[in-house]
């Protein structure tokens, strides 16, 4: 028997892991009396206030113990007790008042009791945020809150991570927080991700993710998950529509709002305040108050991306005396991530963010939020401002307005009860960084490019707003605001062009043709009289519209008016007319004969139709390479006689043509018609002529070669033998052959007619050109030894005494 604690290894399991094993287990667990205190809880009856009231297990009491957590806010109070019951709830609450943990206890709370842990539980409860730092942020503060004694398995899922791991962890999650679209992704890529035993829904600023923004995404999601479960949405603004809650599946939900009957959806320590700021005077205006609010926590928002980068580096290049910080939704995901750990941490930063930061963070001691650029909406506003005054600390908010934009902005807030007051900003101490810019962009093309697309994005931002009763395109100065970047002029926007063109074709031709009368009535020095109204009829109406084509002007020219010909029109004329009345009059009218067999040449067709065209009096142009005429019947017609270009086109196709041996022209492909080529016989029957046939051309070529190569060596014998005898006679009688004893002539013309003069032929060979692999030591040695080679053979075998001492004589030296 083996002893106890003592397994089949070679060592003895350690204790720790045992109790480890055990712990995970979990046996002795106070479900029963934990369910029956959840029970006995009243939420409607009876309020708490403290986390000590509520029926929670020991690992959470562990973690708000070490967090620090000891009294419930407004919002906890009344949603944690719902939501142990199991109840759908709809919680609103002003940011900043701890919405977080009113969600993240009942998820801990309700999977303890059910003991959904393990792998084989699978996904117990899903929380969704809209941005991926809300959703780290979520995790966090579950990590904290669960890792005293809770056993399940948490995991975070956000785009700009690997995918691959956490495909492989999503198997062994319990509680899962992610953002819609990577949550999507996984459930329609991963196979092993299993949401059937989902029990929890959260949704965290649900009103964005609610929004026309991820409203496909939840959709899709919503399609994967069992419709019995419990659902929590929480948003400092609600939304109640029927259509929203009933996507959602929501079984009579608890609207839990504590603050809906406050004078305001803000904190009462939040100070806010609007100015009103010219367009081109915003930036002059960020930078004088970022000069006077050194020592501060700042938080700027403004519309686009581009716009928060570019007013980043420009400012960082100027030097603050502040440290400079942005975020917007084109960083990647770890930049983002060190951005909001060090603004944080950060004691006095300012901060360049987009909406992508305006929701659900949690950054602390923040002193000023500036909202730079308006908010699309009051809910943005709000979202935007709670980032400071958090947890009843003190905050300010400033809102920059132009002109514009200020009234209906203040009625938007009005209704969503935000109190704002306005301020004015001290001209004495407003600073000019026009100039500055104006100098960094001249230096610098990269920012003067950036300053570029950060205008053009901020006016497609404005032009896109739904809300036009704040938002007016035509309000703004654009010329002043491309200055203000620093800007020669404003840069060119290609969908303002496409819409002053849209509303150009939307105005009537009525409209544009009085405009122009006016016009003319103004320029004659006269000023513009009102004619007098005169009865139109639909007819008068629709042979004044000029963009029909049979009334166009190029049209009109080729008409014939018989009035003005009055009596004078021909008989031919009249017959002409009523054949045409005759063809009208045919239900079917004959546009185009195509003859069935080709009696007539396309070149005789042609020929008719120009003399036709001539005979109606159009113009007929004859172009060179061209094989038809060109008829001349309008004014875009006349214009491709001035295009090369154009004229290429009309006239016929080139054909290549190479040249044979023996001079005949022909085309580089041709063709032979198949009927001859098959009249000839079989194709192998044709091969085997063709071959016998090259066969005797190729023997013929031989024989007249080879006669040609014998006609040649006999002429080269008989020139040698005659160079021979000449040089015999010429030795014997001592005379020096010149000029006179050989005709140089004669000779000349033998050599050219042999093909080479004879001292070429005769002339000995010369040395061997040694190969590009040997060396020049090779090549001597190789010579060496072929002396001495030649050498042995010329010796003879001596005969006589007189040789051999010739021979001793050689060898001694």
């Amino acid at each position: 028997m083996v002893a106890p604690g003592i397994t089949g290894h070679t060592r003895p399991t350690k204790v720790k892991k045992q109790a480890a094993a055990q712990k995970r287990k979990r046996d002795d667990v106070d479900v029963e009396q934990l369910e029956a205190a959840v029970e006995r809880l009243d939420p409607k009856n009876e309020t708490y206030k403290d986390f000590t009231d509520l029926p929670l297990s020991e690992p959470t009491k562990l973690g708000l113990k070490s967090c620090h957590y000891a009294v419930m806010t407004d919002i906890q109070a009344r949603a944690i007790p719902l939501a142990l019951k199991g109840c759908d709830i709809l919680g609103a609450a002003k940011t900043g008042s701890g919405k977080t943990l009113s969600f993240i206890i009942p998820v801990l709370e309700n999977l303890y009791r059910l003991q959904h842990i393990g792998m084989d539980a699978g996904l117990g409860a899903l929380i969704i945020s809209p941005t991926r730092e809300l959703a780290i942020q979520i995790f966090d503060v579950l990590r904290k809150l669960g890792r005293h004694g809770h056993m399940f398995a948490a995991g975070l899922v956000i785009g700009g991570k690997s995918l691959d791991a956490e495909r492989q962890a999503l198997t062994r999650m319990n509680i899962l927080v992610g953002t819609p679209g990577r949550i999507l992704q996984h459930l329609s890529q991963t196979v092993a991700f299993n949401v059937d035993d989902l029990k929890m829904l959260v949704l965290d600023e649900a009103d964005r993710i609610l929004d026309m923004g991820f409203q496909r995404d939840v959709d899709a999601i919503l399609e994967y998950l069992p419709k019995e479960r419990q659902t929590l949405l929480f948003s400092a603004t609600q939304s109640k529509k029927l259509s929203d809650l009933a996507r959602l599946s929501l079984q009579e939900p608890e609207y839990v709002s504590v603050h809906a009957e406050d004078k305001s959806a803000t904190p009462k320590t939040l100070q806010q305040n609007y100015i009103i700021c010219p367009l081109d005077e915003k930036l002059d205006t960020l930078w004088s108050f970022i000069q006077a609010s050194k020592k501060s926590k700042i938080l700027c928002f403004f519309s686009s991306a581009k716009l928060v980068r570019f007013v980043y580096e420009s400012f960082r290049h100027m030097q603050p005396g502040i440290p400079l910080l942005h975020i917007h939704g084109r960083q990647k995901q770890g930049a983002r991530l060190d951005t909001t750990a060090k603004f944080s941490a950060a004691k006095y930063s300012c901060l360049f963010a987009t909406d992508v930061a305006a929701r659900g963070l949690d950054f602390p001691a923040v002193d000023f939020v500036i909202q730079v650029d308006c908010p699309e909406d009051a809910e943005t506003y709000i979202h935007r401002v709670g980032r400071t005054a958090r947890y009843n600390r003190e905050g300010r908010g400033v809102l920059f307005l132009t002109p514009s934009e200020e009234e209906g902005m203040l009625k938007r807030l009005e209704a969503k009860k935000v109190p704002v007051e306005l301020i004015n900003v001290r001209q004495k101490k407003r600073q000019s960084i026009k100039d500055q810019l104006v100098h960094m962009l001249f230096k610098d093309p990269q920012l003067k490019y950036l300053a570029q697309k950060a205008f053009v994005t901020y006016v497609k931002s404005i032009y896109l707003q739904k809300d036009k009763e704040i938002f007016n395109l035509k309000e703004y100065d654009l010329e002043k605001f491309a200055g203000s970047l620093g800007l020669p002029g404003a840069p060119r926007i290609k969908f303002l062009k496409d819409d002053d063109a849209r509303k150009r074709k939307a105005v009537s031709r009525q409209e544009l043709e009085v405009s122009e009368s006016s016009d003319e009535g103004e320029e004659d020095g006269q000023p513009a009289q009102k004619k007098a109204k005169t009865v139109r009829t639909k007819y008068d109406r629709m042979f004044e519209r000029q963009n029909q084509d049979i009334l166009a002007d190029h049209y009109k020219k080729l008409v014939r008016d018989d009035m003005e010909g009055g009596a004078a029109a021909s008989a031919d004329q009249d017959a002409e007319k009523e054949a045409a009345d005759d063809a009208d009059d045919d239900f079917l009218a004959v546009k185009r004969r195509i003859p069935a067999e080709d009696d007539v040449s396309d070149i005789e067709s042609a020929v008719d139709e120009a003399t036709s065209a001539e005979a109606r009096g159009r113009k007929v142009v004859n172009l060179p390479g061209a094989s038809q005429p060109l008829i001349i019947d309008s004014n875009r017609r006349e214009k491709l006689l001035k295009s090369k270009k154009k004229l290429l086109k009309l006239k016929d196709k080139g054909k290549k043509i190479v040249y044979d041996d023996e001079g005949n022209p022909h085309e580089i492909y041709e063709l032979e018609d198949e009927a001859d080529f098959k009249a000839r016989g079989l194709p192998e029957e044709q091969r085997k002529k063709y071959l016998e046939a090259a066969r005797e051309e190729v023997q013929a070529a031989d024989v007249t070669d080879k006669a040609t190569a014998k006609a040649k060596r006999k002429e080269k014998m008989r020139k040698r033998k005659e160079r021979e005898r000449a040089e015999a006679e010429a030795a014997a009688g001592g005379v020096e052959i010149g000029d006179e004893g050989v005709d140089a002539l004669a000779n000349f013309r033998a050599d050219a007619e042999s093909g080479g003069s004879e001292d070429e032929e005769d002339a000995p060979k010369g040395k061997k050109q040694k190969k590009w692999f040997q060396s020049d030591s090779e090549g001597e040695e190789g010579d060496r030894k072929k002396r001495a080679k030649k050498a042995k053979t010329e010796v003879q075998e001596p005969q006589t005494l007189e040789d051999l001492e010739a021979l001793a004589a050689g060898l001694l030296g």
